[in-house]
């Protein structure tokens, strides 16, 4: 799609003409790949008003010329020194740079080869580009979502009961690659009884037991892009007065969050919109992490909606809104889906994970 990463190059460029900077280096490798679409582990990018150039080795010029057709390929190990190199050869006297990615070993290498070339910092700039997706990054996201609850629909139907959190975790982590996905977006968290109520717990040999909490937090990968999602359940049994308490509160926590979704809208206030709802009850130490965060080619990636985020929603923002409350000793409820910010116009926040946040009983 060398349309698509066309335009995401032209946004760079006019932040680096804002800041009087002819050319970039960029050197992350989710950024290569946002930028161009190549996906190999060893690639670097001098993006130039002119032209984009693409460093890797020999084992991936057939498949650089396959994801990045557009690009000029350069290939040398040493991708990003090659290209500073030719910055300097082409007399781009000042290049940006990830500084938040290059080592000071890298650094130093950089500033040998690029003889007469200033090097400043580009900043998190690609990052913030990222936050913003396409339509065609939200259908990928989209369809990551949908392999996720079409998984778990699958895993719910069978009997849960008596089984470990391990091998509830690999079931379901199977049905996402049968279902069409490359991976899984992240370690899957399968967290029963008083497990439930560590955030993120890691699953362990413990048998699910009647009554328990069962929280689950997982989300498949899907042509580089992420789904994420938690639901929370009870097991064997109808649930104790305090796990319904506790699962509606949270529930509507988390539909003040999502309600709180629009263009425009300061990060911390819809965490705050939220934290309200469980502080009120009086459970605000029991919420110990932020609302949200974005999801797109890294599970967890700016924008963040937290207490001391700084910043605004735009449309085009995917975002998780994921309350949780945890009583350490008897169990937790985290209740998570992913949206995508829209105006309202366009009918507020697109839900993309639509299994149900009912307390089922398994």
């Amino acid at each position: 799609m060398p349309d698509i990463h066309a335009a995401r190059r032209d946004r760079l460029r006019q932040l680096l003409a804002e800041k009087d900077v002819p050319a970039a280096l960029i050197t992350r490798s989710v950024n290569v790949r946002y930028l161009s679409g190549f996906t190999g582990s060893n690639g670097a990018l001098l993006v130039t008003p002119e032209r984009v150039l693409l460093a890797t080795d020999g084992r991936y010029t057939i498949q650089a010329g396959k994801e990045a057709p557009d690009a000029e390929l350069v290939v040398e190990r040493a991708g990003a020194a090659a290209l500073a190199k030719r910055a300097a050869k082409d007399g781009y006297g000042r290049v940006a740079f990830e500084e938040h990615d290059v080592t000071v070993e890298l650094h130093g290498a950089l500033t040998d080869v690029a003889e007469g070339v200033e090097l400043v910092p580009l900043g998190r700039a690609v990052e913030r580009l990222r936050q913003v997706k396409d339509e065609h990054e939200i259908a990928l996201i989209r369809e990551a979502c949908a392999i996720s609850d079409q998984a778990l629909a699958e895993l719910l139907d069978s009997i849960l009961f008596g089984r470990t959190e391990r091998h509830i975790a690999q079931e379901l982590e199977r049905r996402m690659l049968d279902h069409g996905a490359d991976g899984v977006a992240f370690e899957t968290i399968v967290a029963s009884g008083p497990n439930s109520a560590v955030p993120h717990h890691r699953p362990t040999d413990r048998r699910v037991e009647e009554g328990d909490f069962l929280k689950i937090d997982f989300g498949a990968l899907y042509q580089g892009y992420h789904a994420d999602m938690t639901r929370t359940f009870v097991v064997g049994g109808e649930p104790a007065d305090w796990q319904i308490e506790l699962h509606e509160l949270v529930f509507a926590a988390q539909k003040a969050g999502r309600e709180a979704l629009r263009p425009g809208a300061d990060l911390a206030e819809v965490d705050r919109a939220a934290r309200r709802v469980i502080e009120e009850a009086g459970y605000g130490e029991y919420f110990p992490h932020g609302l949200g965060h974005g999801v797109g080619l890294e599970i967890h990636e700016d924008p963040y909606l937290r207490q001391t985020s700084n910043g605004k929603l735009a449309a085009g923002m995917p975002v998780t809104v994921e309350p949780g409350v945890y009583l350490p000793g008897r169990g937790g409820v985290r209740i998570e889906d992913t949206l995508v910010v829209r105006d309202a116009a366009e009918g507020g926040p697109e839900l993309l994970t639509i299994t149900t946040k009912e307390l089922l009983v398994l």
